[in-house]
C-alpha cells in the first residue's frame, strides 16, 4: 500500500464518522473522546501532522470517563474544523510504514541499552524520550524486583539507578549487581534526589561510576552518557578475556577468524569452528539464581580450557554460548574432542539449595572449505548445526552439512496485535507481515479489535512464545485491564508486551509498566522503532 492510500483511508473514515453522528441528536463525550484519541495515533503514523496536531490539542476537552451528551452544535465547533486540514497537510512520506530489511537500517536503534531504575514515572518518561532521540534503547524498572529481573536477564550496556525505590532500597540493589556488573565492565550511574555526602560517599565506594542529583540537567545527562559509552567502547577495545568466565570475549574471537582464514587461503591447512550453547540456562537461573548460573559458565569454562591444545582458542560469543577453534583439525576430529568435554560436562555435579543438578549443552561444528572460507559464512553453518542438536534433543554435537543449509533455526514468533483502531491493526500487521527479524524462522500475525474478543479466544499454546501490541485505550477493557489478565492467567515467560499509549498518558503507562509490560511505544507508532523493540524483546526470550 502507499502512503496516500493510507492517508486517504483516514480522511473518508472521519468524514464518516462526522457524517453518521450529524444524522445524530447527540453524540457520547466518550465516544468522542475516543474517535479523537484514535486519530491522533493514526494521524501521526501514517503522516498526516496536521491532522495529528489537530487531534492532540482537541482532546483535551473531552473525558473517557463523561457521561455528558454533546449536540451538533457543541461537537460540531470542535470536530468540523478537521476537514479542511486533510487537504493542507502536505506531508508525502510515511517513514513510519517502511519496510525493515532483514537487518534494520538506520532508523533502527543501536546496541547501546540502559537499564533506567526509578519509580518516578514523569522522570522516567521524560529521560526515555530523550535518551531515545539520541538512538539509546531503554528498558524501564518502576521496582527493584523489576529492575533486577531485567538486568540478570538482559545484560545492560550501561544502568541508572534511583536510591528510594517502593520495594528496597537502590544501595541494596546495587549491592547485589555491582559484583557481576564490574565483572561485565557494565557503569552504573545514581540519579537520586537524595544526595548527602554520606550516601554519594557509600555509593562511590561501592563502585558507582557517577552520582547525578535530582533535577537532571538534560543536556548535561546527555553529554553524560555520551561520555560512559565512548569510555565503556574504549574498554572493550582494549581487553580480549572475558572476566567472568576466562574465555576470550567477542573482539578476539573476530581476530582469530581472521587469522585463521588468512592461514588456509595462504596455506589451505583446514580449521574447525564449534559453537557451544548452554541447554535451558535460563530455567538454571530462574531456579538456582544467577550467582549459581554463573558458577555452571565458569565450571564450563575451566573444563574446556583444561581439554583443549594450546593452539585452539576458547571464547564467550555471548550470554551462554562458547566458541572454541581447532586449527588444523578437521570437522570429524573436532567432534571427538567436542563430545568428549560434552560427556564429562554433563557429569559434572552442582550444588545448589541442598540438591545436586546437572547440566549439558548442545553444539554445532563448521569445517572451513575451499568454498566456503567467509567468516559470516563459518559461523552460519556452525550455529546451524548447532540448533539442529536442539532440535535433536540437545545433549548432543551435530557436524554441518549440506542438507541443513536449506534450514533455519527453528524458531517461531507470535506477534497479536491488540487496537480498536482498524487502520492501525491495517498498518501494523500489514508491515509485520513482511518482517524478517534476524535468526527467527517465522512470524504468525493475528489482530483483535478489542480485549475481550482477545481473551476469550484460544490464542495461547504453552509451547510458544508471543509479543502483544496492546492499546492502552479501548472500548469495554482497556489495555491495562487486559494486561492484568495476561499476567494472572499465563506464564510470563512466554509472554512479551508492548504497550501502545498516548503521549501524555502518564498514569497508563506507570500502571501498565508496575502490572508487567515489558515496553511501551508512544502514538504515532514509528514502524522502524516498534520492529527493532519487539526484534531485540524477541531474541530475549526465544534464544
Amino acid at each position: 500500500m502507499t502512503t496516500q492510500k493510507y492517508k486517504n483511508m483516514v480522511e473518508e473514515r472521519t468524514k464518516q464518522t462526522l457524517q453518521e453522528w450529524s444524522e445524530l441528536s447527540e453524540v457520547n463525550e466518550k465516544d468522542i473522546y475516543r474517535f479523537l484519541h484514535n486519530l491522533k495515533g493514526t494521524a501521526g503514523t501514517v503522516g498526516l501532522q496536521e491532522v495529528e496536531q489537530f487531534a492532540d490539542a482537541t482532546l483535551p476537552y473531552f473525558m473517557e470517563s463523561s457521561l455528558k451528551s454533546w449536540s451538533i452544535e457543541e461537537w460540531g465547533d470542535y470536530l468540523y474544523p478537521l476537514i479542511p486540514l486533510f487537504n493542507q497537510d502536505s506531508s508525502v512520506s510515511l517513514g513510519s510504514v517502511k519496510t525493515l530489511d532483514k537487518k534494520g537500517n538506520d532508523d533502527a536503534l543501536p546496541h547501546n541499552d540502559i537499564l533506567l531504575i526509578d519509580d518516578d514515572v514523569e522522570l522516567v518518561a521524560y529521560l526515555k524520550e530523550s535518551l531515545e532521540k539520541q538512538n539509546y534503547y531503554v528498558s524501564i524498572a518502576l521496582s527493584a524486583e523489576r529492575g533486577l529481573k531485567i538486568f540478570y536477564e538482559t545484560k545492560p550496556d550501561l544502568i541508572l539507578l534511583d536510591i528510594l525505590l517502593p520495594d528496597i532500597s537502590g544501595i541494596e540493589v546495587l549491592n547485589q549487581i555491582i559484583g557481576k556488573a564490574k565483572k561485565e565492565r557494565i557503569p552504573i550511574i545514581i540519579i537520586s534526589g537524595e544526595y548527602s555526602k554520606a550516601t554519594q560517599l557509600h555509593a562511590y565506594r561501592l563502585g558507582v561510576m557517577d552520582f547525578l542529583s535530582k533535577p537532571v540537567d538534560i543536556d548535561l545527562f546527555l553529554a553524560l552518557i555520551k561520555n560512559r559509552f565512548e569510555l565503556k567502547r574504549e574498554w572493550q577495545e582494549s581487553i580480549i578475556v572475558d572476566e567472568l568466565t576466562g574465555a576470550f570475549n567477542r573482539k578476539h574471537f573476530n581476530q582469530v577468524m581472521k587469522q585463521l582464514i588468512c592461514d588456509f587461503k595462504r596455506t589451505e591447512r583446514v580449521f574447525s569452528l564449534a559453537l557451544i550453547d548452554l541447554d535451558y540456562f535460563k530455567k538454571i537461573n530462574d531456579t538456582y539464581g544467577h550467582l549459581i548460573g554463573d558458577e555452571v559458565l565458569q565450571s564450563l569454562s575451566e573444563l574446556v580450557k583444561g581439554s583443549i591444545r594450546m593452539e585452539d582458542t576458547f571464547c564467550r560469543f555471548g550470554g551462554e554460548e562458547f566458541a572454541v577453534f581447532l586449527p588444523n583439525t578437521d570437522a570429524s576430529s573436532a567432534l571427538t574432542v567436542i563430545n568428549r568435554i560434552q560427556e564429562q560436562f554433563a557429569a559434572t555435579d552442582f550444588f545448589a539449595k541442598n540438591e545436586v543438578f546437572h547440566v549439558t549443552f548442545s553444539s554445532g561444528i563448521s569445517e572451513v572449505t575451499e568454498a566456503e572460507n567467509i567468516a559470516d559464512k563459518i559461523v552460519e553453518e556452525a550455529d546451524q548445526a548447532l540448533y539442529a542438536s536442539k532440535d535433536a534433543g540437545r545433549n548432543q554435537t551435530t557436524l554441518y552439512t549440506d542438507h541443513l543449509s536449506s534450514t533455519k533455526k527453528h524458531s517461531v514468533l507470535n506477534v497479536i496485535v491488540v487496537d480498536d483502531d482498524a487502520l492501525i491493526r491495517k498498518i501494523v500487521t500489514h508491515q509485520i507481515d513482511t518482517w524478517e527479524p534476524e535468526d527467527i524462522a517465522e512470524v504468525n500475525i493475528s489482530s483483535y479489535a478489542n480485549g475481550l474478543d482477545f481473551l476469550q479466544s484460544d490464542w495461547y499454546s504453552i509451547d510458544e512464545k508471543y509479543i502483544i501490541l496492546l492499546d492502552g485505550v479501548m472500548p469495554d477493557l482497556d489495555g491495562v485491564e487486559v494486561l492484568e489478565r495476561i499476567r494472572k492467567t499465563y506464564p510470563e515467560v512466554n509472554i512479551l508486551v508492548i504497550m501502545l499509549t498516548g503521549r501524555n498518558n502518564q498514569a497508563d503507562i506507570v500502571h501498565a509498566l508496575q502490572m508487567g509490560a515489558d515496553d511501551y511505544v508512544v502514538k504515532p507508532v514509528h514502524m522502524p522503532e516498534l520492529l527493532s523493540r519487539m526484534e531485540r524483546l524477541a531474541h530475549r526470550f526465544l534464544f
